[in-house]
């Protein structure tokens, strides 16, 4: 009998990964003269997270990064993807304050790294703004995208001898509508579609003057690729006969994925319907100019700042047309999309999880299709527990075994030019507003414990597995 690993072909030199964020594993949220983060600050707030949960002490991995080392090697991951954490290397967010042992730590992740044959993926931005930088306005500050730059350039300067795959930002869209219209993410603003436009389009502003600066300074002596990790769900329409619906499940997709795709990998500027939508809505409100900014001519151009595409994906949504100005304003009434959960679709873990693997392979067939057959990697990928944790996670291994076989339909029959899959996450980890309720790891983590011990689970087992098998075939090339 053969087994459906048999039937799946992944390129030689493909990136095996697993992905984790700084402020969900570190802790030592104040230790050896790092600054406060918004993440720092919206969970001592109180009230904010799952039982007031904080990412104070999380893994404790700034402490036992040996231990993490381990569970990388123990994988036989290829790549590993992390990310730094701006406020432990500067401060107060400037390079007025370089923060040496903040240094000396990710030097000594990197250097481990490349000891063991793993190759560094190195996100700049993970959600963790420094708390000086939120004071002076944060995402929405003017001067925030030249700040940016400086620090991207420090990083670049430090560590770009030795890494050569860059992600200045991550996840755009949920900094912007969970941070700054929803009020569910740090910094817990809720602004009606004012603020979340505004903060998106500094992050584009951002990033494209980081690549530009690598592009220019250190790409020549560096030889490394820059992103940005960009998330969404896949989307389909209720009713595939319903015009109305399938009007509405692209514009679902136009107000997230190509909020920041379409800049950058099409035209330079916001899609045209998102602009279109977005001026009407504000006219309607008596707004004598767009929500949505405009890109400057003065400024680096959007387009062509990024050396590949980086999609994290998670779940899918079928779409029907949602309620219209002025019963829905912001940015749902903009978007006016409502996305549901097919109730044939397995929920994993938390209630918004639908379990949907062809959602991920018809995604990278819309990014192929749509950006201009971009080389891709899938930057976080994954399933959760809730509740009764089980180290035999038998429902999760399945649903990775189907994942797999979709990721390996799309490179094989569909075409798709995809370089490499990261699995969300190493280990258990600080989920955001979820505290440690949620648990997305290849690894258990013990939080009881001041240890904070790392277990396998069989998923993990099941992933080396994968890996050990066409690691062989594919080669380490980096």
């Amino acid at each position: 009998m053969r087994s459906c690993d048999e039937d799946m072909v992944f390129p030689a030199g493909f990136a095996w990964g697993a992905a984790t964020a700084a402020y969900q594993i570190e802790g030592g949220w104040d230790a050896d003269g790092k600054g406060p983060s918004i993440w720092d600050t919206f969970c001592h707030a109180k009230g904010k997270v799952f039982q007031d949960h904080t990412g104070d002490v999380a893994c404790d991995s700034y402490r036992l990064w040996d231990e993490d080392l381990k569970c990388i090697q123990q994988l036989g991951l290829t790549h590993y993807r992390l990310s730094l954490s701006w406020s432990r290397l500067l401060p107060d967010g400037t390079t007025r304050h370089v923060n040496q042992k903040g240094v000396d730590y990710y030097n000594r992740v990197i250097d481990d790294l490349l000891a063991s044959n793993v190759c560094p993926m190195v996100t700049l931005y993970h959600f963790d703004l420094p708390q000086a930088l939120q004071d002076r306005g944060g995402w929405q500050w003017p001067e925030i995208t030249k700040v940016f730059d400086s620090y991207a350039q420090f990083c670049f300067q430090t560590f770009g001898d030795r890494v050569k795959l860059w992600l200045t930002i991550n996840e755009p869209y949920v900094c912007a509508k969970l941070g700054h219209e929803d009020g569910l993410h740090a910094p817990g603003h809720g602004d009606l579609g004012v603020s979340v436009y505004l903060v998106g389009h500094n992050m584009l502003r951002a990033h494209a003057r980081a690549w530009h600066s690598y592009d220019t300074l250190f790409r020549p002596t560096q030889g490394g690729q820059l992103s940005l990790a960009l998330f969404t769900d896949w989307a389909e329409p209720w009713d595939p006969s319903n015009p109305l619906d399938v009007a509405a499940s692209e514009r679902y997709m136009t107000f997230s994925l190509d909020w920041f795709a379409w800049p950058i990998f099409v035209s330079g500027d916001y899609p045209p319907e998102m602009k279109a939508r977005v001026e009407a809505n504000s006219r309607t409100q008596g707004l004598p100019f767009s929500r949505l900014p405009q890109f400057s001519e003065d400024e680096p151009s959007i387009k062509g700042t990024a050396d590949f595409f980086a999609v994290n994906y998670y779940t899918s949504r079928k779409v029907r047309p949602g309620p219209t100005p002025p019963k829905s304003l912001g940015f749902e009434g903009d978007q006016q999309a409502v996305g549901e959960m097919d109730p044939s679709w397995p929920v994993c873990g938390i209630s918004w999880l639908a379990v949907y693997p062809e959602g991920l392979r018809k995604l990278l067939k819309y990014i192929k299709d749509t950006f201009g057959n971009p080389s891709i990697y899938i930057t976080e990928n994954g399933l959760s527990q809730v509740g009764a944790v089980e180290l035999d996670d038998s429902q999760r291994c399945s649903f990775f075994h189907a994942t797999w076989m979709e990721v390996s339909k799309a490179i094989c029959e569909d075409g798709v030019d995809l370089k490499g899959y990261f699995v969300w996450s190493l280990m258990d980890n600080f989920e955001w507003s979820d505290g440690f309720g949620v648990r997305f790891g290849l690894f258990h983590v013990d939080f009881s414990h001041p240890e904070r011990p790392r277990t396998l689970y069989r998923s993990g087992t099941d992933y080396a597995q994968l890996i050990a098998k066409f690691k062989g075939r594919s080669g380490t090339e980096h």
